[in-house]
């Protein structure tokens, strides 16, 4: 295959990514007070080797609370702030942008790491108080969250704001707003859950205005010249909630605001009710109907791991980035087998040429 798509530079403002190949960004529940350790600089600089051209961290909360479990990561504090500096120091060292993803879990939080069942961790246990847009908790045995008030989402609109300067200082290329998977911006976006009467509630406007306030509050510690992506649950997959056409409308006014470079296009997380027919590149109409109805350009995501059907899903302008989280989990050097099968030429690093007659 001559010049695939797939391993074509793609510029992104002032930044250019080497290919169209994203980490996506996978929970790893292996921090320490929100710290990124050594099994996150492994895992992270394992796929800058392996050649993906941008190398997203799993989301890193804005605050103690507001995470899923005691072991997820966060940027709220100076040490983690240069513990993450010496991740996007290494990523770049191999040719490759650092993303890092930025959320708040609102009624999802508090629960036990992923292994341990994710079952809700009360306060007296070690857990911690939510927040979200009402009082109505996840599922019968979530903790039940308090509804926030206007003071409550401005306080949750500056904390972004404040891990956005802290990504800018710790040198990370591209920063991901996470308002998909049923965390708390989902959650005021969805009318499953957001049945305010007040500015923050009603119609799909006043739904969006919390996301719209956090992306304006970005873009002010955030820069000009370094892209912003927005990772969004594209349906609800159930009855009465979010529909792919409800999110070409919030992106076609997302992309009229000219700050936001991306939409990372994924699905679900909001309600357990969810019924989700999961194969390979489910959720790729997805990007196809935001990139080509509203105007703004795409990641698909979801169980691709074909390089061919990848590479189809580009060549065909469904989306212009190929989000990969179980398939650089199972191989991380994934991409310098895809360029290979493609007949792409790509740099191994210097210490790795050895294998590249094999």
């Amino acid at each position: 295959m001559a010049d695939p798509i797939l391993f074509r530079p793609l510029p992104l403002r002032s930044r250019i990514a080497r290919n169209r190949i994203v980490l996506a960004p996978m929970a790893q529940y292996s921090g320490i007070d929100g710290m990124p350790q050594d099994w996150h600089l492994a895992n992270l600089a394992t796929r800058a080797v392996g050649g993906a051209g941008i190398v997203f961290t799993e989301v890193a909360y804005v605050a103690p609370d507001a995470r899923i479990s005691a072991g997820c990561l966060g940027l709220w504090n100076d040490a983690q702030e240069a513990a993450f500096a010496g991740i996007t120091r290494f990523i770049a060292g191999q040719g490759a942008l650092s993303a890092i993803q930025v959320g708040h879990a609102g009624r999802k939080g508090s629960t036990t790491k992923a292994w341990e069942g994710g079952k809700p961790r009360r306060p007296a246990d070690g857990g911690w108080n939510l927040v979200g847009p009402t009082d109505q908790p996840w599922s019968d045995a979530s903790n039940i969250p308090r509804a926030m008030d206007a003071g409550m989402i401005a306080d949750a609109v500056a904390a972004f704001a404040a891990t956005a300067a802290r990504a800018r200082r710790a040198g990370f290329d591209i920063f991901e707003i996470h308002a998909a998977h049923g965390y708390l911006l989902n959650e005021f976006l969805s009318p499953l859950v957001n049945t305010r009467d007040d500015q923050y509630g009603g119609d799909p406007v006043r739904r969006s205005r919390f996301l719209m306030e956090v992306i304006d509050a970005v873009r002010g510690e955030w820069p000009d010249h370094l892209p912003l992506f927005i990772r969004l649950s594209c349906s609800d997959w159930v009855p009465g909630g979010i529909t792919i056409d409800d999110t070409v409308e919030l992106c076609r006014r997302i992309a009229a605001r000219g700050d936001v470079d991306l939409i990372d296009c994924s699905s679900g997380g909001v309600d357990p009710r969810q019924q989700i027919a999961f194969f390979p590149g489910y959720q790729v109409p997805f990007a196809d109907a935001i990139r080509n109805r509203a105007g703004i350009a795409t990641g698909a995501v979801g169980m691709i791991q074909s390089p061919f059907q990848a590479e189809e899903v580009l060549a065909n302008g469904r989306a212009d980035l190929i989000f990969l989280g179980r398939t650089l989990l199972a191989d991380p050097h994934w991409p310098l087998h895809a360029a290979r099968t493609l007949g792409a030429e790509v740099r191994w690093a210097d210490q790795y040429l050895r294998a590249t007659r094999f």
